[in-house]
């Protein structure tokens, strides 16, 4: 996990994040790393991606989450944001196989905060296979079709394609932001998304 404190003070300041403007550059080394070879890239020419790398049993990313969603909603239309769960064990994989079952659902937009909710609010394990199900059956989801889903052949494969990921982007912490397959930006609260709208702009140039 990212060890930055990510204050409530920090968090509420961000519901008017994307109208700052970035004065000066963000610093590279500290702001953000430039990658010393591409990673990988699923949109098409013309767009810009942005991946957001998390865990849910990151506290960081329970709070960056309302951050990241006010900044979603604001996205221009050739920028791109593509949400990928993390594996620093095997210990996470369970947590990655829940947000790949849910994408694989449509369930996404209704439960990923709520997971964040269980496990740092109500104080759910929701780590492994049998408290996730049962707890993803309690939100009115059909246990078969989840389980189904949960084991199937393609979310090992997303799994196992968002842990190559998070090694080409040299992620060491969540939450973290990936852009345009050439930057890594670590967390640092608010910020974090002022940087990565200053490295947009600038893959915008060329």
């Amino acid at each position: 996990m990212y060890r930055r404190d990510f204050t409530l003070s920090l968090l509420a300041s961000g519901a008017a994040l994307p109208a700052f403007a970035q004065r000066v550059a963000p610093r590279e080394g500290t702001e953000y790393q430039r990658l010393p070879k591409p990673a990988p890239v699923d949109t098409p020419a013309g767009k810009i991606e942005v991946v957001e790398f998390f865990a849910y049993s990151c506290v960081h990313c329970f709070n960056f989450e309302p951050l990241l969603e006010d900044w979603e909603k604001r996205l221009p239309a050739d920028v791109v944001l593509r949400r990928t769960p993390v594996a620093f064990s095997p210990a996470f994989v369970p947590m990655q196989k829940l947000y790949y079952t849910l994408e694989s659902m449509g369930l996404v937009g209704r439960l990923h905060a709520a997971v964040f909710k269980a496990i740092h609010v109500d104080r759910l394990p929701l780590t492994t296979d049998g408290p996730i199900t049962d707890w993803v059956v309690r939100q009115g989801v059909d246990r078969a079709k989840f389980t189904e889903a949960f084991n199937s052949g393609a979310v090992m494969t997303k799994a196992s394609r968002a842990a190559a990921l998070q090694d080409a982007y040299a992620v060491e912490g969540t939450p973290a932001l990936g852009v345009a397959g050439r930057f890594t930006v670590p967390g640092q609260g608010p910020n974090t998304l002022v940087v990565a709208n200053a490295l947009i702009a600038n893959v915008r140039k060329g």
